[in-house]
């Protein structure tokens, strides 16, 4: 018998209901003097009236300085409960969120900030610079507001923003001030820009209105089983959606408690979990592994973890990462950040082996189909996913200042995701492999085009082609291999390339392998055949820097 996820039913039954500012204005007139959100590294906690009262109060300030609805507000900040009133503030005044990858720099920054012309920024003061380098491309941005981050170089920082031409300010100036009667958001209206990663070309924004952005953190909600008496921690970085849409939004909208901290720490999780009574928490790529590769304790038991939502979960450690810890279930989801997670996993249903969940048939179409022609394949088969929503505001409304992009991934009516899966019988569904040449390296999406382009800039390259080879720790997912033809002038030392790389590109996205070639593997129409590079994978004269130096430990979470 086909089977599907039947959970999935909101805590907000309106669709009309389906924003950040409608739930937040709900509990904190239910619950005024509750505790929503707990940041244990600033010693702070917020209630839910505390919470609105900020929100509002820094959405008035913009207001004062002339934004409209449907600005767009850049974050690019390290965890804080800075950060999190920020972005329910721009839900709050219909602003729109654009968090920024903190280890985006040079090109990277430059192509986002232009693609969405925001009009105010909130940044950490560690990340000033980076804008002043990019400044002829931010000139659109009206003014700074910037957070007192550990670097303590926040004075500092103001005076580079104002020194080239920018006004700013300290982020406190934000709180200051009377609250004016703000524009309401409708389900339907523009949310959030999250950037995803090219892989043709540049990384995309997908624009997420405010109904996806309920709807995402409500299944969240249904499958970890999520209550008031909850308390959900993530310790992943909140400009991704992971920590955002999926962590801390579940918790406002099941009326729990939202613990933020700046950054994982695999020796110290099961304390964090204990610290603040944590009941659900997430993992993301080798986070998981991590943790269960640090020394036993008498008193791992001693915790109230029910669930854990780990994605991608990592199946032959679960049953024992379970009772080690005393743990209930662990869920998992398959989605991207255009479409919600259209696959589920049931809560405490044990799955077959590999199985990513059920579709949620209630809630989208779904098909695996031939990607070269768009027929649906027979069960069993390897093909693309698409998908399309069946509630209105459910998926993405489109890569944002990308119209040729949006019809290439709409095409046909279904969105493309690029990824193969297969189903059984039963309807479990499996992941396969990418269809597209994108990476996910540790948690973090990378753009291969994006690698690419660095890489060419160096004066000896030629060619270059950058594919993603298996991780040699479970839930790694990929490490990252270039590929690169040079010019006459000799082979440069592989060092050399990597250290161009630095400050071009994220540091989780410079390459661990290097293999220089003759030429890259080639179709008759003068495409790189990326799958030839794949199944060669790493070859005896591949450069690989982890070997040489210590550098890889600097990319994994912190221990």
């Amino acid at each position: 018998m086909m089977q599907t996820y039947a959970d999935l039913h909101p805590t907000f039954p309106d669709p009309q209901t389906w924003t950040l500012d409608h739930v937040l204005r709900t509990h904190a007139a239910a619950q005024p003097d509750s505790e929503f959100l707990i940041t244990p590294e600033e010693d702070r906690r917020f209630t839910y009236s505390q919470i609105l009262i900020s929100a509002e109060t820094i959405a008035s300030s913009w207001y004062r300085c002339g934004a409209e609805a449907g600005d767009r507000v850049v974050i690019m900040a390290q965890n804080s409960s800075e950060l999190v009133r920020t972005w329910f503030a721009a839900a709050v005044g219909n602003l729109v969120e654009v968090p920024i990858n903190t280890n985006y720099e040079g090109e990277f920054l430059r192509h986002q900030v232009v693609t969405v012309e925001p009009r105010w920024a909130v940044i950490d003061a560690a990340y000033a610079r980076r804008f002043v380098t990019i400044a002829e491309h931010a000139r659109g941005i009206e003014k700074f507001w910037v957070i007192d981050d550990e670097s303590g170089t926040r004075t500092e920082a103001i005076e580079l923003l104002r020194s080239h031409g920018w006004a700013a300010d300290e982020w406190e100036g934000l709180e200051v001030g009377e609250i004016l009667e703000l524009p309401k958001a409708t389900p339907e209206e523009l949310g959030a820009i999250f950037f995803t990663s090219g892989t043709t070309g540049p990384s995309k924004g997908v624009a997420m209105p405010h109904s996806q952005l309920y709807f995402f953190a409500q299944e969240v909600v249904c499958f970890t089983r999520l209550t008031k008496d909850d308390t959900y921690l993530t310790t992943t970085p909140l400009f991704h959606g992971n920590a955002q849409f999926m962590a801390v939004y579940p918790a406002l909208i099941a009326g729990a408690r939202a613990v933020v901290r700046p950054k994982f720490s695999a020796s110290r999780w099961i304390d964090h979990v204990r610290d603040d009574d944590v009941t659900v928490t997430n993992f993301v790529g080798v986070m998981m592994d991590f943790a269960w590769k640090q020394p036993p304790r008498d008193n791992d038991l001693d915790n109230r973890l029910r669930c854990v939502y780990a994605a991608p979960t990592a199946s032959s450690i679960v049953e024992d990462f379970k009772k080690r810890y005393g743990i209930e279930a662990f869920v998992d989801a398959f989605g991207l950040t255009e479409t919600c997670a259209p696959i589920i996993a049931p809560y405490g249903v044990p799955r077959p082996p590999g199985a990513a969940g059920l579709a949620a048939s209630q809630w989208f179409d779904i098909r695996l189909v031939d990607p070269e022609n768009d027929r649906e394949v027979e069960v069993g088969e390897v093909g693309e996913l698409v998908v399309r929503p069946v509630q209105p505001w459910t998926c993405s409304m489109g890569y944002y200042n990308m119209p040729e992009k949006t019809l290439e991934a709409w095409r046909n009516l279904w969105f493309h995701t690029g990824d193969a899966l297969k189903k059984d019988e039963h309807g479990w569904f499996y992941f396969v492999d990418r269809y597209k040449d994108a990476l996910r390296r540790r948690g973090e999406n990378i753009s291969s085009y994006e690698i690419e382009q660095a890489v060419l800039g160096h004066p000896a390259v030629v060619e270059c082609a950058v594919i993603g080879v298996p991780a040699d720790v479970e839930g790694g997912e990929d490490e990252v291999l270039a590929a690169v033809v040079c010019n006459g002038g000799g082979t440069p030392d592989p060092e050399e390339i990597l250290a161009w790389c630095d400050g071009r590109v994220p540091a989780f996205a410079i390459p661990r392998y290097l293999r220089f070639v003759d030429e890259l593997p080639k179709t008759p129409s003068e495409k790189v055949r990326k799958a030839a590079l794949r199944e060669e994978g790493v070859t005896p004269d591949t450069y690989d820097r982890s070997a040489i130096h210590d550098t890889h430990r600097a990319t994994v979470p912190a221990v």
